[in-house]
This record gives C-alpha cells, structure tokens and sequence, in this order.
C-alpha cells in the first residue's frame, strides 16, 4: 500500500504570499478591482510580477472591474491570499478600486421609480 498522495499543485498560503498574513489596505470581499490604465513605469514588468499577480492582472484585464471575491474563486484561492496579492497590486500602481458615485439620485426621480415598478407588478 502507498502513503498518502500529496497535490502537486498545492502551494500554502504563506509562501504565496512571502510570508504574510494581512494585506496593507482594507478590502472587503466586495471591494471591486480594475487594473490601472496608467501604471507606473517601474522595473515592475508583468513578466517579473509573481504568478498570482499575473493572473490577477489577466482576470482584470479580460473581464474588467472584479470583485475580491469573484477574484478568489475566479483562481480558486483563499479571499485572504487575494486581499494581499490585489493590495500589493495597488501599492504598486498596478490596479485601482474605482470609487464608489458620489451623486444620489433626487427623491423625486427614485419615487417615479418606484411607481413604475409597482405598476409593473399589478
């Protein structure tokens, strides 16, 4: 009988994230991440970037703003290890959190909504 079979493709959180355990910036699950459309001109290539901040930068780069979560599942990783790749990302100048509109519609305009939906619904 064999001894227990290790995944070839199982690399520990620690070592994808050199070591550490929470990411610079505070991010959500539901924070959205896009990748920069000016990044630095730095030594930092996609090329010499580690493997998880390329495929970031490729999930962001196909399929536009992401959420941390959909990332994660996305690469099938852990949301903490994304946190930090995606923090290291935007400390690098390499991806952007869009910001939330500061505008709110007037009250006027979400009433008219709201009546055409429950229109909608008789």
């Amino acid at each position: 009988m064999s001894g227990p079979r290790r995944d070839p493709d199982l690399v520990r959180a620690y070592v994808r994230t050199g070591g550490r355990s929470r990411a610079t910036r505070d991010l959500d699950l539901v924070t959205l991440v896009v990748a920069a459309k000016n990044p630095p001109k730095s030594n930092v290539t996609p090329q010499t970037m580690p493997p998880d901040a390329r495929r970031v930068m490729g999930l962001c780069g196909r399929h536009g703003a992401l959420s941390v979560a959909e990332i994660a599942a996305y690469l099938d990783l852990p949301p903490s290890v994304v946190k930090i790749v995606v923090s290291d990302l935007m400390d690098g100048g390499h991806a952007d959190s869009p910001a939330p509109a500061e505008t709110v519609p007037e009250l006027s305009m979400l009433e008219e909504v709201l009546h055409g939906l429950r229109a909608l619904a008789v």
